[in-house]
């Protein structure tokens, strides 16, 4: 692979599965094959990262939780600082946004603003909590709420916090370093939303169901701060035979293609989308290549795609057709306990 390298990638795995910690892995420019180079357990349970620059931060998901941010100019990545607690319990997703590092606390049902030195490495005096409120029908995954995911839209405007809990995706702003609901959009009860991701032309935002198989089609007014469904599709083509938690989606960078990733039928949907992006349609599904997909990830070419199959303990990745999107499976690779996967 000797003058083939295009980057790295950073794999989040649970610790307490027995997973490695952060493993640093290089890409291959051509296949997009990865080899793995170091791990570090610094952190426990780093079930989600982002990258931003020279540092990568991490979410600690348990009942204590934080996040760490780790510079990426070592191998593996060390520590930049020490651990920002969330006030909140079980952070299971976090992004970057201007002067923050905000986290989705699934366990409390909240999210954290943790406010940002200027080198970039986390400042905890001052963070904010906003707390959640509400439930759903289900009776076990419903009770209260559960922030799954938290993330700045296109524009950069405004955050949407998406919760399992509420069957709800909140519309936010960050002023002065504190976070406040400017809209609260519900989609249908017992729905159980997880993760949404937004179409290139900021046009639209596709929310996946965790607790029903489906994508939520949403219309998005940037200007407004508004979330509008439109309709709910399946992530399958037929009932599913048995488990079928949906854990993620991404869309090709063209705004041409759309992929979810489904837990215990173990398998990625692919959609075409029309030019407005408002019309999936699923083409196919493709075998993950393990089992219990939790993250589904694009190379940042858009040639490549990732499934980090959580109970199987690997990485496998998929050849995508440029013409038609379909994933073709290239290779995996065992790492145990994956949880996320991310690119620079």
């Amino acid at each position: 692979m000797t003058g083939r390298q295009s980057g790295r990638a950073y794999i989040g795995s649970f610790t307490a599965a027995g997973g490695p910690g952060i493993t640093t892995a290089s890409v291959d420019a051509v296949d997009g094959s990865l080899t793995l180079l170091a791990a570090t357990d610094t952190t426990p349970d780093p079930s989600y990262l982002a990258l931003a620059g020279d540092l990568l931060y991490a979410v600690s998901e348990t009942a204590e939780g934080s996040v760490t941010a780790f510079r990426t100019d070592t191998t593996p990545v060390t520590p930049a600082g020490k651990p920002a607690p969330v006030d909140g319990e079980g952070p299971t997703h976090l992004s970057r946004w201007g002067g923050h590092v905000l986290t989705a606390n699934y366990g409390s049902g909240s999210v954290t603003a943790l406010p940002l030195r200027a080198d970039g490495t986390l400042d905890p005096v001052g963070r904010d909590v906003l707390r959640h409120t509400g439930s759903g029908p289900h009776p076990q995954r419903q009770q209260g709420p559960h922030a799954h995911q938290v993330l700045p839209d296109p524009s950069g405007a405004w955050l949407v916090s998406v919760d399992l809990g509420t069957d709800s995706v909140r519309v936010c702003s960050l002023t002065d370093g504190r976070l406040t609901v400017h809209h609260e959009t519900a989609l249908r009860p017992g729905s159980g939303p997880r993760h949404l991701a937004f179409h290139p032309s900021g046009s639209h935002a596709y929310v996946l169901n965790e607790l029903a198989p489906t994508l939520t089609v949403c219309a998005w007014d940037a200007t407004a701060g508004l979330l509008k469904p439109l309709t709910e599709l399946p992530v399958l083509a037929d009932a599913p035979r048995g488990d079928a938690f949906p854990s993620e989606v991404v869309v090709a960078p063209d705004g041409r293609f759309l992929w979810t990733a489904t837990r215990g039928e173990d398998v990625i949907s692919h959609f075409a989308l029309d030019a407005t992006g408002g019309r999936p349609t699923l083409v196919s599904t493709t075998p993950c290549g393990g089992h219990w997909p939790r993250d589904l990830a694009l190379h940042p070419s858009g040639r490549h795609l990732y499934a980090a199959n959580e109970r199987s303990g690997d990485i496998t990745w998929f050849s995508l057709d440029p013409q038609s999107g379909t994933p073709t499976r290239t290779a995996s690779l065992r790492t145990p306990a994956p949880s996320c996967i991310v690119f620079s």
